[in-house]
């Protein structure tokens, strides 16, 4: 009896044509507009490389790791060529700078890093990224070098530049962040992590009409079901199933369009994409069969309420713009916890640009406690569901 309800409920759901819309045909409407609103905009944003001064002074000299950074991140023969470097004085820089031929200079003096520019933007932004950066490298250098000079007796220079060399390879090495900016960044990519998660969420609809064919209170066909001598388990594990497997197939149809026919290239490895989205639409389920159980409301209110939320989801997690996403994370991170779609978005990032996998295993199995827990509520109040009458 379980495989010919799981078979009558795949027929009922793939003629729900409502249902078949927002599954199937939605996403990747969505996704093709996508590509056609950002299909050129990272070629009309492309960095170039930045013209900046570096005032040539006696501290700037005996900087050498300064000296040495900004020399690989201004040599024209490096792969990592950033900026188109100028060493002048302090007046040759400004006037440089009021003829708009710079973006900005660095001046090194009493120990610290000044960074002037005529005005605020990217490239500005840029820099003083890359002055943040080294500095925080040099104070861990600088560090390393006391303990070594501490700790080490023979006080031999060699060694002691020897040791702190191993030691900065060793902290490189542990930092999950790949740096693959350069070649295969592609921030338009993001809006297509949130659309998959967004399908995935709307798999909160199916799974509404299936908890609604067995609500008595809900349908006639649920009330037939009700006063039938079939399991009333198995009915309702067969509806989850068969809504299971009608989302695995919406959202690999989405899937298959990005990658065949939009060609977006997500750099990661299939199957953990497969895992990734298995979990993500088990939580789009559970999230429908949740709301489907709780609210007291008919059927249209529902949908609509799973929608809303579901946009609400996927606004917070980047696909109107990552910076709110950024801005969520750092005023009210609980929101992007709890946030089923930022763990799928979240997930796809942990692929695209940390080493280890630890942060993408620690978000599917977020999305497998917040499907469980929607399950074990709703088991509940559907364990305390009677009627008077149907």
């Amino acid at each position: 009896m379980f495989y010919h309800n799981l078979k009558y409920s795949l027929k009922t759901l793939f003629r729900d044509k409502g249902l078949i819309f927002w599954t199937f045909a939605f996403p990747i409407l969505l996704g093709l507009f996508f590509n056609l609103a950002f299909s050129d905009i990272e070629k009309s944003e492309t960095l170039d490389v930045i013209d900046i001064a570096i005032i040539d002074n006696y501290e700037y000299q005996n900087n050498t790791m300064i000296k040495e950074a900004f020399k690989e991140l201004g040599s024209s023969t490096s792969n990592n060529q950033l900026f188109n470097i100028k060493y002048v004085d302090i007046d040759e820089a400004n006037k440089l700078l009021d003829d708009n031929k710079i973006e900005g200079y660095i001046l090194l003096e009493n120990n610290d890093k000044k960074i002037v520019v005529k005005e605020n933007g990217v490239n500005a932004t840029v820099i003083k990224s890359v002055v943040d950066e080294l500095s925080t490298n040099e104070k861990i250098i600088n560090e390393l070098v006391k303990d070594e000079l501490s700790t080490n007796t023979n006080k031999d220079i060699s060694k002691i530049y020897e040791n702190v060399y191993k030691k900065v390879q060793n902290l490189m090495t542990k930092d999950n962040i790949t740096d693959i900016s350069s070649k295969n960044l592609s921030y338009t990519v993001i809006e297509f992590y949130t659309l998959i998660a967004m399908s995935c969420l709307y798999g909160g609809t199916i799974g509404l009409v299936a908890i609604s064919n067995n609500l008595a209170n809900m349908s006639d066909k649920a009330k037939r079901k009700s006063i039938s001598p079939t399991s009333k388990s198995s009915m309702l594990l067969s509806s989850l199933l068969a809504s299971y497997i009608v989302q695995i197939i919406g959202v690999a149809l989405l899937l298959l369009f990005l990658y065949l026919i939009l060609k977006i290239d997500f750099e990661t490895n299939p199957l953990f994409v497969i895992v990734l989205t298995l979990s993500g639409s088990l939580a789009g389920l559970t999230t429908g069969v949740f709301i489907g159980t709780v609210l007291k409301c008919n059927e249209s209110v529902k949908t609509g309420i799973i929608i809303a939320i579901t946009m609400f989801f996927c606004c917070l997690a980047g696909m109107m713009g990552i910076t709110l996403k950024y801005v969520i994370d750092t005023n009210i991170p609980i929101l992007n916890i709890i946030n089923p779609a930022n763990m799928i978005t979240d997930g796809f990032y942990s692929l695209y640009y940390y080493k280890t996998l630890n942060r993408f295993w620690f978000n599917i199995a977020s999305l497998l406690i917040y499907s469980l827990i929607l399950v074990l509520i709703s088991y509940k109040t559907l364990r305390r569901q009677k009627y008077d009458s149907i």
